[in-house]
């Protein structure tokens, strides 16, 4: 029996891309998805980087599931997966600046400008309900 590793990661992280997708989050899988999305989404977009880190699992995805839940979301919602789709991932986070790459992490974009931004120092130590109202107030603000 073998299997290659490129493949086995495929199938060890479709549940963690699915935690997002069944949310109706887009998935941007290569550098084009992003150049074609992002700088052209006219109003607000949320883009969520996933990982498979346990912050990811266990605050990260359940706070953004939680905030969608909220009266006022973004008019756009995205997700680049760090670790595998690499290019994508390095593509999105150019307009992240000044903030290093992180992941797991949140942007919220207006018109194509960063106005929000959660790194994973703001996710890992702190619950998936404090995210969700940090989006929240975040979408309160920036998505009117």
């Amino acid at each position: 029996m073998s299997m290659s590793f490129e493949r086995y990661m495929l199938d060890m992280v479709q549940p963690m891309r699915d935690d997002l997708t069944r949310l109706g989050i887009q998935e941007l899988r290569t550098p084009e998805d992003v150049e074609q999305n992002l700088p052209e989404s006219k109003g607000t977009a949320l883009v969520v980087v996933n990982s498979v880190c346990g912050c990811a699992a266990g605050q990260c995805r359940p706070g953004v599931a939680e905030a969608l839940q909220h009266d006022i979301t973004p008019d756009h919602l995205f997700t680049v997966f760090a670790g595998q789709d690499k290019e994508a991932t390095a593509k999105a986070r150019e307009y992240f600046a000044p903030y290093p790459p992180s992941s797991p992490s949140i942007a919220l974009m207006k018109d194509g400008e960063l106005v929000h931004f959660i790194e994973r120092h703001q996710i890992e130590n702190r619950s998936a309900s404090d995210i969700a109202a940090d989006l929240a107030d975040a979408f309160d603000r920036f998505c009117r």
